[in-house]
């Protein structure tokens, strides 16, 4: 890795510190994760997701009958189709598939059950399309990773078919902020700090709701019987510990799991693919990972 790509997107976020209000935390968050366009040959399309806001992406040689969902990160109270376009896009190209980003309801707006409710409605607006279960793939990062957990707990529940598989990316498992890494890389984090999430927290939940609820914090979730997972997350994240314990949680349920620890990464850290060789690479072994379990050829 060339050291500098990633002093690059470390000065990005410092030139651009987080403001107070929602909407202009919205604003910077687009702003930093659009600096690099979307590549010219990717197709994009705006499609009405039973009433929530998405985009179809397709890059040359993708299979438009298979389909990776993705739920954008940014806490449940920021991030949009905007911020991750050029994150999602890339995917479609390495899973060699169509992908479908998805606007779901944001806090303190909209709390709890909002986000959670859109994931399960853009799951049906896809089942709607007669696409198989089998052909369809499950992503998120942050807590869209959250969501995208959920959303699978809540369908294996009622009986209904999974799909592929699941690729997560900085997952933010607990919502209790109980892991060790919170402490141990607050300094080398340029992102996710502790006292910032549990704000996002009191923000997304109504009050008195148990932070160990499995539908907000899938650590504490009953996993057996879930498809095929890919967990990525870099070393320098605070949500470090949310992964490994996640991923350990799903492995002792029985639940094919693949972990990928990536050195010296930051959160989220594909959203700028376009300079840096390892988000590139990340969503190489992400769209592997994919095609491994959704035979695109089929």
């Amino acid at each position: 890795m060339d050291q500098s790509e990633l002093d690059n997107v470390r000065a990005l976020l410092r030139s651009k510190p987080r403001p107070i209000g929602w909407a202009e935390r919205r604003q910077r968050l687009d702003a930093i994760g659009s600096v690099w366009a979307v590549a010219d040959d990717v197709t994009l399309e705006c499609v009405d997701v039973n009433g929530l806001d998405g985009e179809w992406s397709i890059a040359p040689g993708s299979d438009a009958s298979h389909v990776l969902m993705f739920f954008h990160g940014g806490g449940y109270c920021s991030g949009s189709i905007v911020s991750h376009r050029r994150m999602v896009t890339e995917a479609a190209r390495a899973a060699r598939m169509r992908t479908l980003a998805v606007a779901y309801r944001l806090a303190p707006e909209h709390p709890f059950p909002a986000a959670y409710d859109d994931a399960l409605t853009a799951w049906r607006f896809l089942r709607n399309q007669s696409i198989p279960a089998s052909r369809l793939v499950i992503g998120g990062d942050s807590a869209g990773a959250g969501l995208a957990v959920a959303l699978i707990r809540r369908l294996r529940d009622a009986h209904e078919q999974l799909p592929a598989c699941a690729w997560l990316v900085s997952p933010w498992m607990d919502l209790t902020m109980s892991g060790s890494t919170f402490a141990s890389k607050d300094a080398v984090d340029p992102i996710i700090h502790k006292t910032y999430l549990n704000e996002l927290a009191d923000a997304y939940l109504p009050p008195g709701m148990d932070r160990k609820d499995p539908r907000i914090s899938p650590l504490y979730a009953d996993l057996r019987s879930f498809p095929p997972l890919l967990i990525q997350v870099g070393s320098a994240e605070t949500l470090l510990d949310d992964a490994t314990r996640f991923a350990s949680a799903a492995g002792a349920a029985d639940v094919p799991v693949t972990l990928e620890i990536w050195p010296h990464m930051i959160h989220a850290w594909h959203l700028w693919n376009a300079q840096l060789e390892p988000g590139r690479r990340a969503l190489a072994s992400a769209g592997a990972f994919i095609r491994a379990h959704v035979d695109v050829r089929s």
